[in-house]
């Protein structure tokens, strides 16, 4: 099987609309929450998310073009401008064959929900008869950001998109990669954006005791592992990462950040929006990624560490980290959640928590879990399972395990490896 290689990065997040930024406040424990501001949200249980800030869609697409897109996509189009640009990679000098083997696989969880529920308020608003926007279709459906994407580029290779709710993203650089690993792509843009952080979004979320309702203190509601947890933190924001097969990048001369060796996916078949106790769905797509890449867990727990899905929620925090013990039993290994910082960026958490993944790797640091007080840890937490609470630790690094888990029993985990 060929060999992936990671090239380019790219992202649009509550903590920075570059890398580079985002990248700082991740290392310097910073939390991108605070007040809702993207509607009146006074009478909502929950008040406040993990907004992107300071984004102008015109600072990467034409003004006339605007009004085609949805939110979701003007984040994939602006995280994979940087992501393209960071891996070296010019479109344009390409020929027509080359970009035939060229594709996108991007992924969303809930596509262009605010501009569903804005032609809906205009459908109701009105006298009842149908004045809807002919652009409304192509900006709400969950596929279009690939298909924008493959039409900005030209790239004629394999395109769509996956939607398995937050594991929407891991999933979709799984495939990615697989396809690439088959010999049916050179390079794939892949990742995934979200611009969900709409009234019938948080209403919704809300209304299942999904959301943290700590409105007094935003910045700190996201915790996981702490008993006083009660919920997550809504986020919203893109990843996109550049793969690439592994010889194809060394020829070039490419910058290669880290290698994609194992991705593994499943279903706990349990329950609409809960998590088993045992951790099962997140035992075999851990399980599973490892298995593809031949590493054993010991490995893995020698020089490595897991990015938890980890959202604070009371059950599902737990039940991840009972898997995470169950599949590393006999080993102690070193887990964090950075969700605590970002909050949960939905069909986007898992691009987004994977170019952490892979900056770890460069730069051997393993980010903290904020907001978790050590005096107030959950006494379930396994004993092997060992947390890094509050500053990000240095660390000889070889390899990172980056877990997502999505409404509907969905899981993915990734597996990357620093490059030697």
């Amino acid at each position: 099987m060929k060999r992936v290689a990671v090239t380019g990065l790219g992202a649009i997040t509550p903590l920075g609309n570059s890398v580079a930024e985002f990248w700082e406040g991740i290392v310097g424990g910073k939390s991108g929450a605070g007040p809702l501001t993207k509607f009146d949200a006074s009478k909502f249980k929950t008040r406040f998310a993990c907004e992107v800030k300071g984004f102008n869609g015109e600072d990467y697409i034409e003004k006339k073009e605007l009004k085609k897109y949805d939110l979701y996509t003007q984040y994939a189009i602006a995280a994979t401008e940087e992501a393209l640009r960071d891996a070296g990679i010019d479109f344009a000098a390409m020929s027509a064959e080359e970009r035939y083997d060229v594709g996108v696989i991007w992924a969303t969880g809930n596509g262009g929900i605010g501009t569903f529920e804005e032609q809906l308020k205009e459908f109701h608003s009105g006298d009842g008869t149908p004045r809807f926007n002919p652009y409304f279709i192509p900006k709400m459906i969950v596929d279009i950001a690939a298909g924008v994407l493959s039409i900005r580029y030209g790239l004629h290779g394999p395109n769509y998109a996956t939607v398995s709710a937050c594991a929407s993203s891991n999933s979709a650089i799984i495939a990615a990669a697989d396809t690439i690993r088959m010999g049916k792509a050179t390079i794939m843009v892949t990742g995934g954006s979200e611009a969900a952080l709409t009234p019938s979004s948080i209403g919704g979320f809300g209304a299942a005791q999904a959301l943290s309702k700590n409105n007094d203190n935003p910045q700190s509601a996201s915790r996981p592992f702490d008993k006083s947890r009660d919920g997550f933190v809504a986020g919203e924001g893109a990843g996109s990462i550049i793969l690439e097969e592994w010889d194809h990048a060394v020829a070039r001369g490419a910058k290669i950040y880290a290698e994609l060796i194992g991705g593994g996916m499943a279903a706990d078949a349990y329950h609409l929006t809960g998590t088993p106790a045992d951790g099962l769905g997140a035992i075999l797509g851990m399980k599973r990624a490892l298995k593809e890449a031949g590493i054993s867990p010991d490995e893995v727990a020698a020089a490595g560490y897991v990015n938890a899905h980890a959202t604070s929620t009371p059950l599902g925090d737990i039940g991840e980290l009972t898997g995470i013990a169950t599949v590393f039993e006999g080993n102690d290994i070193t887990v964090t959640a950075t969700k605590s910082m970002t909050g949960h960026l939905l069909g986007a958490a898992g691009a987004v928590e994977s170019i952490i993944s892979i900056l770890s790797l460069r730069d051997g640091i393993i980010p903290g879990t904020i907001n978790t007080e050590v005096a107030n840890l959950d006494e379930r937490i396994p004993a092997n399972a060992k947390l890094v609470i509050g500053a990000s630790q240095k660390a000889d690094l070889k390899y990172v395990l980056n877990n997502t888990f999505g409404f509907g029993g969905h899981t993915a985990s990734s597996l990357f490896k620093k490059v030697l």
